[in-house]
């Protein structure tokens, strides 16, 4: 049976740029599914904002972010690599697309080994590949600067020029990184290639050359011969396999750092021993699968335990996320703690520092939870714009007959008075009384 793993990736790959393209877009009540902005000094995670003071949920996706990634090395190896990586996806659009389809540079797909037919075809190629860099590097961009600012920004170039050099900046790296550098980044830079590596056991699916059935090409690495010299050996030594390689490596050597789980091979043997009427010798399986002939075993100890881990980042990734604040305060205590008036009563100064996380101006006023105390300074409410701050002097005082020499603990409660009922937040901080005199 003739695989067709090539097809599969081009869909896989075509439903990634589509969603990297669109996600930037979408908003709901003019948040973003995510955007993190330097600029506006804001995260919007699942269409809700978040300011930086409550940047905590972060460390939570990174934790995810690579949870993820070594579950998927240790069930399926590189498949990030050969499936959803930009670099594999870029180095398809202008290798197999512009260079071998449109431009026809390449005699075809088939064949990755055989050089360029034409320098003039090939820079032609780089300057068509610049324009989509360009705008992978805007894509890029939008994650961080949305694309309702991104365009205004662009239209004044000389008052943000330091977004226009990083964009320049990108779009140079893509150019060089995918003309030039092309696989030897996978193979030589990316540090994943080296991570993985100890991630893998004898269950990790891999890219696997069956030496039983087709015979052995390689001792130690020392190539033997182009076809096995062996009774029964099944591999023909067509070579569709490494002709075909994208990095450039015979997969009948065995497991490489170099191979990033294409499958390329995998459809260029299947082809050729679908002649024989024989299954491909090159499978997307796991050593221990091989050996015994069964299938793939995916629920192991390791697995496993990535996909509980992966639960609870999760669970406490939508947790904390539901407990955004559309208000923040900080309560700092001023230099003089208290002071003793005439009429014998006592009174603390605080600096509250009000935020304002929502969308619509609002008017911020407080409480305690102590009846025997009265907020002295500020009388009336404060009115604060969407995203603004302001630093408000507290005083609070409390009677004579109240000062036992104690520092006691309180609880501010701060609201919205125009939507108490969603918009409070509650704050400890201490009041302090004066020391008795004996």
């Amino acid at each position: 049976m003739i695989t067709k793993w090539r097809e599969k990736r081009y869909f896989v790959y075509v439903i990634i740029t589509c969603i990297a393209l669109v996600l930037p877009f979408l908003r709901i009540n003019s948040n973003h599914f995510f955007l993190l902005s330097f600029d506006k000094k804001e995260l919007h995670l699942l269409f809700t904002r978040f300011d930086m003071q409550e940047l905590y949920l972060m460390p939570f996706c990174f934790i995810f972010l690579f949870l993820f990634i070594f579950f998927l090395t240790t069930l399926g190896g590189r498949i990030w690599c050969g499936w959803s990586c930009p670099q594999t996806i870029f180095r398809v659009i202008y290798r197999d697309l512009i260079q071998t389809k449109i431009l026809k540079n390449y005699k075809n797909i088939k064949d990755k080994q055989k050089p360029a037919i034409s320098s003039t075809k090939t820079a032609i190629g780089v300057a068509m590949w610049a324009i989509l860099a360009f705008v992978a590097a805007c894509n890029f961009m939008w994650y961080f600067v949305p694309p309702e600012d991104f365009f205004y920004y662009f239209k004044n170039p000389a008052e943000h020029k330091l977004l226009i050099g990083i964009v320049a900046f990108i779009t140079f790296w893509l150019v060089l990184d995918v003309c030039y550098l092309a696989e030897r980044f996978c193979v030589y830079l990316c540090p994943y290639a080296r991570v993985q590596s100890v991630m893998f056991d004898n269950d990790t699916i891999q890219v696997i050359y069956d030496e039983n059935r087709g015979g052995k090409i390689y001792d130690k690495h020392t190539k033997l011969w182009k076809k096995p010299q062996i009774q029964d050996a099944q591999c023909t030594g067509c070579e569709a396999c490494v002709k075909i390689c994208p990095t450039h490596i015979d997969i009948r050597k065995g497991m490489q750092l170099e191979c990033i789980n294409c499958l390329e091979c995998v459809d260029a043997c299947s082809k050729t021993m679908s002649g024989l009427n024989l299954p491909s010798l090159i499978n997307w399986s796991s050593e221990n699968s091989i050996k015994t002939k069964q299938k793939v075993k995916y629920a192991r100890f390791r697995t496993v335990a990535y996909c509980i881990a992966l639960v609870i980042v999760v669970t406490a990734l939508f947790l904390m996320s539901g407990k955004k604040e559309n208000m923040l305060l900080n309560i700092n205590r001023t230099s003089e703690l208290y002071r003793v008036m005439d009429d014998g009563s006592v009174q603390n100064y605080y600096t509250f520092l009000f935020q304002n996380t929502d969308k619509k101006p609002h008017n911020y006023y407080f409480d305690t939870n102590d009846s025997n105390l009265k907020i002295l300074k500020p009388l009336e409410a404060i009115t604060i714009q969407p995203g603004a701050k302001q630093r408000v002097i507290v005083t609070i005082s409390t009677d004579a007959k109240h000062a036992n020499g104690d520092t006691k603990r309180i609880k501010i409660h701060a609201f919205a008075t125009d939507d108490k009922d969603r918009i409070s937040v509650e704050r400890n901080t201490i009041f302090v009384y004066p020391k008795e005199q004996k």
